[in-house]
């Protein structure tokens, strides 16, 4: 790799600074010596390969998918040993079974039938040591009570306890009640409960009216970034999670809400109409209670959205948890469902930008977080490094991605064509085509005309004057020779776009052939003109980034008449260019146009078809071309048609194995642009 040992500074005084990573990098004064990177994995290394995950990308593209739907299962599967989406998932789903089973929600419940059943076990024992009629009628009472405990707890509200033991144990009730409400709702509001002044309540009912304000503020649209200071000054102790602003204040609070509504939701009838008995007892304080109703509506209306009515499927079994710890399990809940959606990324315009990445890290751990991060990394350096766009209708391949496919398949090409022994094609000149006007110019970036060394060194010996042994160069100096640009060869490639092709596995060879061979002549051989044709039920001119972005359409239909008369018009642009068609088909025509130019499909293939097809084919040879076909598959009625129309066009025909098929069409061009073809 390079060296990224060492980096210096001189200051002009002779000093330097430096920094190295082992023996391989340093520096002395202001002398520095730099180094291979000797300090573990490189530093700088990009998460992933950005083109080997291109290459991805354009194998799915290239066989019949998307680049919306090849990037998204790339993204799902991961690449070079990092998880990927369905990873994630994976472990998100493992995540949300596990808090499942943290507990039984109706915890609460049975704390208060405990404490219950602990209080009435000590009133019941001090009124049997009583010989009173008061004692008598106490215990008539205690023999009436509900049979339920919001029931009971309510029904005891006015009892006259003889035991001052049962009397603390039915007080701390209503305590635990309260502090489990106020604690459900506000993370931190357990430590501000802890002390039994009275002072502490009125501290919560301060801290509530001001935070009604502060919301009603900001539904209103006033700025209230002074406001949250001061609140969060004041009351930032009860808020743990410690928000930055009103939103995300606002999404703490309503996150709560939600989950204890859909704890509530989660109960059975009879268990949610006592839990909501016992803390609508528990918030006895008229001011108190107030202001919670009036939280509750605050922040329903500024967080509509949020899912307060689903039951979110708690198994039973586990330890009972109290209203607090159950309302947070359900929050926990509610975020790996909510992650899980994000991950999935199944609904209409989603991004790895919708994962809320503080969420994951919280309950997954920060690797996770990382390998997240790196994919969102990974997504948005194809499309800076220009690979992919988002358009109007989505996410495509950009021209510069297409280039880098046709690159790839055209490697890939001349490596089968050196294994079978067929010559070395991979020829890096660009041709003869460019033949110099006489003239130069002033060279710009860019350009790839031969450097004119006299008229470059004269320049630059006029700008600086003749120095014995020495010529300094300078950009503005090089002039390069004026070249024009002449067509050598009209490339008409036809290409069966029927459906046909996907169902046997012929699509993404199909479009790699016509990208290899469109690279081959930008690169190349530049001077000659290439022109893709794509036909099914109709033909069509498509450039490399259509024919890399076409996806299989449901209809039925090989238009080849039409193929070859688009072909035809292409050859009539360039008269002095050599004709070169070749045609790459797996079934007879069954298409052609009418007279009113609509086209007609039949099935089997009619003879209005065969005589419309032939009579293109012969306008085809009057132009001079011969016609070669590429034909895949095995079908007998196909081989017939093509065998009688090489003969006829004098041209020939090839079946190549579909995993030859590239090697085949881009061999044949570069022996019919040399004048090498057979004609028989």
């Amino acid at each position: 790799m390079p060296s990224s040992g060492a980096h210096g500074r001189g200051d002009g005084g002779g000093r330097g600074t430096g920094r190295g990573s082992g023996p391989g990098a340093g520096h002395h004064g202001d002398r520095f010596r730099y180094g291979p990177w000797h300090g573990g994995a490189d530093p700088l290394a990009p998460p992933f390969d950005v083109r080997s995950a291109l290459d991805q990308i354009g194998r799915d593209v290239l066989a019949g998918g998307s680049a919306r739907e090849a990037l998204r299962d790339l993204l799902r599967q991961g690449l070079d040993g990092r998880r990927g989406l369905d990873e994630l998932a994976d472990r998100i789903r493992r995540a949300r079974d596990a808090a499942r089973r943290r507990g039984d929600l109706s915890g609460t419940l049975d704390q208060v039938r405990a404490a219950l059943d602990q209080a009435l076990a000590a009133e019941r024992d001090t009124l049997a040591g009583e010989d009173t009629d008061e004692a008598r009628l106490a215990e008539m009472d205690l023999a009436t009570l509900p049979d339920d405990a919001a029931g009971q707890v309510r029904a005891l509200a006015s009892h006259e306890w003889h035991s001052p033991e049962a009397k603390a144990i039915y007080d701390s009730i209503a305590q635990m009640l309260q502090r489990e409400v106020l604690d459900a709702q506000f993370a931190g509001m357990a430590r501000a409960l802890s002390d039994p002044d009275p002072e502490a309540m009125a501290a919560v009912r301060d801290m509530l009216s001001d935070l009604n304000r502060l919301l009603a503020a900001h539904a209103r649209g006033e700025d209230t970034t002074d406001a949250f200071r001061e609140f969060m000054d004041k009351h930032g102790e009860m808020f743990p999670e410690d928000p930055q602003d009103v939103d995300e204040l606002i999404d703490a609070l309503a996150r709560r809400q939600a989950a204890a509504a859909r704890m509530m939701a989660s109960l059975s009838p009879e268990q949610r109409e006592q839990l909501a008995q016992l803390m609508s007892d528990a918030l006895a304080d008229a001011d108190l209670a107030s202001e919670m109703a009036q939280l509750g509506d605050n922040l329903r209306a500024l967080r509509p959205g949020l899912d307060r009515g689903s039951p979110v499927g708690m198994r039973p079994g586990g330890e009972p948890m109290g209203y607090s710890a159950a309302v947070e399990a359900v929050a926990e809940l509610a975020d790996l469902e909510s992650l899980m959606q994000q991950v999935g990324q199944s609904y209409a315009g989603s991004s790895l930008d919708d994962i809320d990445v503080e969420r994951l890290e919280q309950h997954l751990g920060a690797e996770v977080a990382r390998d997240l991060e790196a994919l969102r990394q990974l997504e948005r350096e194809l499309e800076r490094q220009g690979y992919l766009s988002q358009g109007d209708d989505g996410l495509r391949l950009t021209p510069r991605a297409v280039r880098r496919l046709g690159e790839t398949a055209l490697k890939k090409v001349f490596e089968g064509l050196s294994a079978q022994g067929r010559g070395d094609h991979d020829d890096r000149r660009t041709g003869h085509a460019d033949e110099p006007t006489g003239l130069t110019r002033a060279w710009e970036f860019g350009d790839e005309q031969p450097l004119d060394v006299p008229r470059t060194v004269g320049n630059a010996l006029r700008r600086t004057g003749v120095q014995p042994g020495q010529v300094h160069l300078d950009v503005s100096d090089f002039e390069v020779v004026e070249t024009e640009r002449r067509t050598t060869a009209a490339v008409a490639l036809c290409v069966d776009m029927s459906f046909s092709m996907v169902n046997e596995g012929r699509w993404g060879p199909m479009k790699q052939t016509a990208l290899a061979l469109s690279h081959l002549v930008q690169t190349r051989f530049r001077q000659d003109a290439l022109e893709i044709i794509g036909f099914n039920l109709a033909a069509r001119r498509l450039t490399p980034v259509q024919l890399a972005d076409a996806e299989p359409e449901w209809v039925q239909g090989t238009n080849l008449q039409h193929a070859l008369m688009l072909a035809t018009r292409h050859l009539r642009r360039h008269p002095q260019a050599q004709p070169v068609v070749l045609v790459v088909t797996d079934g007879e025509p069954t298409a052609h146009l009418g007279d009113d130019g609509v086209p007609r499909f039949q099935w089997p293939t009619t003879n209005a078809t065969l005589r419309a097809t032939v009579a293109q084919v012969d306008e085809l040879r009057r132009s001079g071309a011969a016609l070669n076909v590429f034909m895949l598959g095995e079908d007998p009625g196909l081989a017939r048609f093509v065998d009688a129309v090489a003969r006829r066009a004098g041209g020939r025909v090839f079946t190549p194995s579909v995993d030859r098929l590239g090697e085949y069409v881009v061999s044949d061009y570069l022996q019919a642009r040399r004048g090498r073809r057979a004609t028989g």
